[in-house]
Order: C-alpha cells, then sequence, then structure tokens
C-alpha cells in the first residue's frame, strides 16, 4: 500500500466502526454515545452501546481480520486466486463441528465446546482437503468441494433429526451467519483462538512469496515446504473455526478481500496478507451495518446478504479468469 493509501484504510476502519456503534434500531448520534460512556448510572444510551453494539462492532472487526487474512494465506500458498476457506472446506467444517456442539447441548454445559468442536472439525476437513488435493490446485480445489458437500450433508443430517422444532430453528437460525446478540463472553472465548491462528498465517509470509516462484525453487531457497503448509492449515482451521463457532457461517469475505488489495500493493503475497485483513474487517462492518439499514420487518441475515453480493463477485471472477488463461 502506498503512504497515503495505509492512512485511508485506517480512518476508513475508525469510520465503518463508529457508524456501526451508532446504527440500529435506536440510533445513537455521538452525543449520545459520549453521554453513554461518561454517564456515572447506567442508561439507555450506555447498555445499548456497551451490551449490545460494542461486541458486536469489535467481534466483526476479528472475524474480518481473519477471514481476510486467512483468504489471503490460501491464495498465496496454493497460487490460485479462488481459493479461500469456504472453497477448500474448512468453513463448512468448522460449522459442522459447531452444530455437534449444539446438537447434543454440549455448548450449554460446557463454554468452551463449541469454539473447540469448530476448530476440530475445521483441523480435519482442512487435513482432509490437503490430503487428497495433493496433485494439484485444480484437485485441491475439487476435493475441497467434495469435503463442503460432506459437511454440508452432516448439517443436513442434524437437521433432519433435531430433537424438536425449537433445536432445528436455532440450527438454521446459526447457520445463516450473523453478528447480532452476540455477547462479551463469546468474544472473550473467540478471540485468542483467532488470534492464535493470525499468528500461525503470518509466521508464513516469507514461505508465500518463495512458493510464488514454484515448489522446487522455493525448497532450494531452504523453505519447508511441509511446515508451511502446516501453520497455513492449524492457522486457518483455529482462526476460521472459532470465528464460524461464533458468528455461523459468513462467506466470500476471505474470497474477495485480497482481490480488493491487490491492484493497491501488487501480487507480492506478503504483502498483500495485512491489507487483505483490514478489508476483510471493513467489508464485515459494512456488510453488518447494511443488515441493519436494509428496512425488512426482521434483520436480514449476514451471512445471507455477503452470499448475495460474493456470488456475482466469483462469478465474475472465473469468467475473468476463463478470457486470461491460455
Amino acid at each position: 500500500m502506498s503512504r497515503l493509501l495505509w492512512p485511508a484504510a485506517i480512518l476508513l476502519l475508525v469510520a465503518v466502526m463508529l457508524l456501526s456503534l451508532a446504527v440500529g434500531r435506536v440510533w445513537l448520534p455521538p452525543s449520545a454515545m459520549i453521554d453513554g460512556l461518561l454517564a456515572p448510572q447506567p442508561n439507555l444510551a450506555s447498555l445499548i452501546l456497551i451490551e449490545l453494539r460494542l461486541p458486536r462492532t469489535l467481534l466483526a472487526l476479528i472475524v474480518g481480520l481473519t477471514l481476510g487474512l486467512s483468504g489471503a494465506v490460501l491464495q498465496g500458498l496454493l497460487r490460485n486466486p479462488l481459493a479461500s476457506p469456504d472453497l477448500l472446506g474448512v468453513s463448512s467444517g468448522a460449522a459442522l463441528g459447531a452444530v455437534i456442539a449444539i446438537y447434543f447441548g454440549l455448548a450449554s454445559v460446557f463454554p468452551l465446546a463449541t469454539p473447540i468442536l469448530g476448530i476440530i472439525g475445521a483441523l480435519i476437513a482442512g487435513l482432509v482437503t490437503f490430503t487428497i488435493g495433493r496433485g494439484g490446485t485444480l484437485t485441491l480445489i475439487l476435493a475441497g468441494v467434495a469435503v463442503t458437500g460432506l459437511a454440508s450433508a452432516g448439517l443436513s443430517l442434524a437437521l433432519n433429526f433435531a430433537p424438536n422444532a425449537f433445536a432445528a430453528f436455532e440450527i438454521t437460525n446459526w447457520l445463516l451467519g450473523s453478528l447480532a446478540e452476540r455477547s462479551w463472553s463469546q468474544l472473550l472465548l473467540a478471540t485468542p483462538f483467532m488470534l492464535a491462528g493470525m499468528a500461525c498465517l503470518i509466521v508464513n509470509m516469507r514461505a508465500l512469496d518463495a512458493l510464488t516462484l514454484g515448489e522446487t525453487q522455493a525448497a532450494s531457497l531452504g523453505i519447508d515446504l511441509d511446515r508451511a503448509r502446516l501453520l497455513a492449515l492449524l492457522g486457518t482451521a483455529l482462526a476460521v473455526g472459532a470465528a464460524t463457532s461464533i458468528t455461523g457461517g459468513i462467506s466470500f469475505i476471505g474470497l474477495l478481500a485480497p482481490h480488493l488489495v491487490r491492484p493497491f500493493v501488487g501480487h507480492q503475497p506478503s504483502r498483500v496478507l495485512l491489507p487483505a485483513a483490514l478489508f476483510g474487517a471493513i467489508l464485515l462492518l459494512v456488510a453488518d451495518i447494511a443488515t441493519r439499514l436494509i428496512p425488512t420487518d426482521q434483520e436480514v441475515k449476514l451471512g445471507v446478504l455477503t452470499s448475495l453480493v460474493g456470488a456475482p463477485f466469483f462469478f465474475w471472477l472465473v469468467l475473468r479468469l476463463r478470457r486470461t488463461s491460455p
């Protein structure tokens, strides 16, 4: 990023976060937000701001950073602009693990059950995808599609055998993806896992740059390819698994964010990672604000909105690759 774009992007992120704190069924002007924070006694503005809007905004920030960074790392590792946690089955595996925790009531008994099973599901899905898809990029994507289909079948099975209509509604509602009504405890529960996952992904910067030359050349430069793949898998599983276990399914952020920043930073993977994380957060915050502004009786689910916006972009990207490929 140029010196002017970095401050502009950070200012945009701050502005979107402030807007996220203000927007909702009850709008909070700046004066009300300041009064709510500084008032000696709790009032309506402070309760809305601190108990509802602030954890939601911070969760959108950390999940957006996670998804943007994960997508950039996977695209750099696989040298494929279509790679993302969604396409490689990681998100679906995390969703299946989290739904298992909800289905069997483990989440109500042990608060860490949902993120832990989400991470385990993401790890297993990613491991299967990487193991089966070793033959090349196309094989890897096909393996990811197969793993996603298998995880989706497991989710459908959980809905099919839901013990009651309320459980089925809860699972369906969670799968649609949302940041609404998320609490401080959920934010604090998932954030350490997401931060640990992002740390594993950032460590891979040098390996991603070397892989642009090809696997043979990267190995000749001293890059441990197995370690790079393991860190990418572990980091994506930790970060995306924890994020999905709290927010439900949110698609396409990891695919879009790296493509939005490449025209400004170039195609060197290490230069894409942090800007992609930043724009992933901006995209998710903007999408979450949009769910509150769309005039419907019931708030549009975040995962539904990101899919509606992301799917046309994916089609455009596929057509563009088809025109440019030999």
